[in-house]
């Protein structure tokens, strides 16, 4: 097993076929007492998760949003979207099958976004970001990664997965920064930029 701390730098990921990531949020009033909280609770509120495949320096598929499986062969499968943050355990995942990977495919960018207008990681609390080691159909995390509550930053680089010869590694990013809400294009510059 690995556990991952972004201190660490990038692990090897020998003997990991499947790796999965998800993101788990909770709803919230944000600073709306009354009506408006209570509204607020109610219709949650909608963070993304996102995977962008990347060939060297270019992203070329993307997983998430409206996208559930980019490369069309199961190698990088996102779960779908949860608009609202209700439900336990993680609301979004993407897992990547290692063995399924076309060889063009250099790198993966996970990256948690407040995509759609409207939505914030403010009108959202408890903000996780959780790494599984899938191998085997099970699921042991190896690592939860938290983002600063102090940010007023509405995207997330979380972690990137990419190959060093035939071996993969992964590395925990938590940088936050600032996107284009409804803009792939600010999205996927977001994600390269890491």
């Amino acid at each position: 097993m690995i556990t991952l701390k972004k201190e660490d730098g990038p692990a090897d990921l020998d003997g990991v076929t499947h790796l999965s990531i998800g993101v788990s949020w909770d709803p919230t009033s944000g600073s709306s007492g009354g009506v408006m909280g209570v509204l607020r609770r109610k219709t949650g509120t909608d963070l993304d998760l996102i995977a962008i495949a990347m060939q060297g320096a270019d992203p070329v598929r993307l997983a998430g949003l409206d996208s559930l499986d980019p490369l069309g062969n199961g190698s990088l499968l996102h779960s779908g979207d949860n608009q609202t943050g209700r439900g336990d355990g993680d609301d979004e995942t993407v897992t990547v099958d290692f063995a399924k990977v076309p060889e063009n495919i250099t790198s993966f960018v996970f990256v948690a976004a407040a995509y759609k207008k409207g939505s914030s990681f403010q009108k959202a609390r408890n903000i996780s970001f959780k790494v599984y080691d899938a191998t085997g159909g099970s699921s042991q995390q190896v690592a939860d990664i938290w983002p600063s509550l102090l940010s007023a930053d509405n995207a997330c680089a979380v972690a990137k997965a990419f190959r060093v010869g035939s071996a993969w590694k992964l590395e925990v990013i938590n940088v936050t920064g600032k996107i284009k809400q409804g803009n792939e294009q600010a999205l996927m510059r977001f994600a390269v930029s890491k």
